[in-house]
Parts: C-alpha cells; structure tokens; sequence
C-alpha cells in the first residue's frame, strides 16, 4: 500500500510517499479500515520536526485522525462489520503498525465510532482530535454549565471553532479572541456572542467589559506561551482556566492565579493512548459518537479550509506551520 513515511525528524520534506506492506489484524478486537482521508493537526508536524514518542520504532507512519471504510474485522468485533463507515483517533504518535497517512490501518474496534453519515470523508477526518480535546477541556476538566460565560482563544482554529460550538450546546455565553474580520464573521456563524479582533484591541479590557468588571467562568487557552498568563486576570475569582500547552514558566508565575484561586487544568486528550487507558479512550470514542450524533441533527459543523492529496503531505504540514489556517486541514486518500 501506499503510505507517507518518516524516517528521521526533519523539515517537512521529510515525509516521503512510499509502498509499505499493508497492516495485518493482530487482535480479535480490531478492525481493517481502508482509509478515504486523514486528518493534519499540529501534533504531526511537532512529532516530524522533533521525533515521535516512539523513537526505537521508525520509520513511522504519522496521522492520528482518520476516516474510511471497514474491510475487515477481528474475530470478537461486534460494534462493526466490513463495509461501515467510521472514523477515528488513533495511532499516528510513531508506534509501528499505526498511522493514518496511509491507504489503510488497523484500529482497536472500542476507538473507533461511527462516521457522521452528513461529512464527507475528508471532513470527517478532519474532526476526531479536535472535537475530544475541546470536550474534554469544556466539559470535563472545567464542568462547563448552561449560563456560563467562557472566553476560548483562537475561536477560528481547529479546536476553537468547535469549542465554541460545544459551548454553546451546553447553554454557555461566548467570546473569542480571532485575527480577522473573515475569521469574526466566521465564529459568529458558529455561535459566538462577541468576537474579538485580538490584533485591534487588548482582550483583557474587552473581557472585563463584557462580564461587568468579574471575568468569565471559564477561560480555553488554545495558544499558550505568554497567553496564557496575560488570560488570568480575566477569569473570575474561583473561576476555571484550562491550557492544551504546557506553561513556559519563564514567562510568568502563577501568583495572579494562586491570589483569584483559579483552578488550572492541563488537556492532552493524547494522554489515554500514550498511557493505554483503556476506559479513557473508551470514553474518546463515546464523544465522537455523541458528536457524531449532533453534526447528523446540524447542531455541530466541521469547518474544512483545505485539502491536499496524500502525497502532498509536505504542503499540509507547511500550512499548518504558517499559523494563518481556518478550522482544519485533510489529506485525500485514493
């Protein structure tokens, strides 16, 4: 089959087109997928440019997100059989016999749901990662309630233009800080309350107007480094600040967090799979169910801003690495 490889961390040209020998199911419980797209996130191209977490195992296929078609099935699979369209988180972190950039993978059935029968493939793709880390950021690290107020940084990247979509399923009051007016009418399409032109105007002051002076409930910080300290003073007294990035502690201290009794949380929805929790990663595929759900009932929408061909993995990556993308970006598998 046909697979993009790595064979060492590098620049994007790195990742090589090639025939590889096609994945064979090991476990009852897996499944044969015959992938039609593959999903590009910044965690690909910080695992080509750095060397992925499983370095004695190269080459390595990246590609955590996917969507096909079932072709085959363990022995003990009962939620899916040959011919089922589904899609997925899984594999991609560098672990041998996994990775979506490729025509086909083998997954553990339990990963795995349904795909949204209203995506196309490559939208569908485009969904997994981002959708798991914005609930669990919202829903279980910060317990987001209806009535709420949330500010979500980046509301037109890929986890914050379905963050704020999760938000406001859930009956929350939103703002976001975007980078353009393009990106503004954007995520009042999908939902926000008050979007902010963070290039234009400081946010904390903006903020801080729209909550009467106490700051929101809950703060998503989606970009990290010196913003994640400058989003404190905007997150009310007992309020929830949640980070996908890890604190640059030479950059600020937690005084300000400490003296408003914040609570912080830190999300890497990678954490289940790195670690083989397997009641955590069940509960992954039980969102991507749910979420699946809602986008068939037109509640929840998959901003797909671009494609490329499978061998043209290079140019997805260089793209996600410019930091000006919309939403989420897919590789097309034929």
């Amino acid at each position: 089959m046909k697979a993009v490889l790595i064979t060492a961390p590098g620049a994007p040209e790195v990742l090589q087109l090639t025939d590889v020998p096609e994945p064979k199911i090991q476990n009852d419980s897996e499944i044969l997928v015959r992938l039609q797209a593959a999903g590009v996130n910044p965690i690909d191209t910080k695992l080509r440019g750095r060397g992925t977490f499983y370095p004695d195992e190269m080459p390595a296929i990246l590609g955590c997100d996917g969507a096909g078609v079932v072709e085959a099935v363990g022995a003990a699979v009962q939620q899916f059989q040959v011919g089922d369209e589904v899609y997925f988180c899984a594999g991609g972190l560098g672990k041998f016999g996994t990775g979506n950039y490729a025509q086909l993978t083998v997954v553990d059935e339990r990963w795995v749901a349904s795909k949204p029968k209203s995506l196309s493939f490559a939208e569908a793709a485009a969904a997994p990662l981002v959708l798991i880390t914005a609930w669990e950021a919202l829903y279980d690290r910060a317990n987001l309630a209806a009535g709420q107020r949330v500010l979500i940084h980046a509301g037109a990247g890929g986890v914050g233009h379905v963050a704020i979509q999760l938000a406001k399923l859930k009956g929350a009051e939103v703002c976001t800080t975007v980078g353009s007016q393009e990106k503004a009418r954007l995520v009042r399409h999908l939902g926000a309350d008050n979007p902010i032109l963070y290039k234009q105007t400081d946010f904390v002051p903006a903020v801080l107007d729209w909550t009467g002076g106490t700051g929101v409930d809950v703060a998503f910080d989606t970009v990290g480094g010196k913003l994640f300290y400058d989003t404190v003073p905007v997150v009310r007294v007992y309020g929830d600040l949640v980070t996908i990035l890890e604190p640059d502690y030479s950059l600020g201290n937690l005084k300000a967090a400490r003296s408003r009794n914040l609570r912080i949380s830190l999300e890497l929805m990678l954490t289940p799979a790195l670690l083989g929790l397997v009641e955590a990663q069940q509960h992954q595929a039980e969102i991507l169910q749910q979420c699946a759900s809602w986008i068939d009932e037109g509640k929840l929408k998959i901003h797909l801003s671009q494609t490329f061909p499978l061998e043209d993995a290079p140019a997805a990556h260089k793209a996600i690495e410019s930091g000006s993308t919309t939403g989420k970006i897919a590789l097309l598998i034929e």
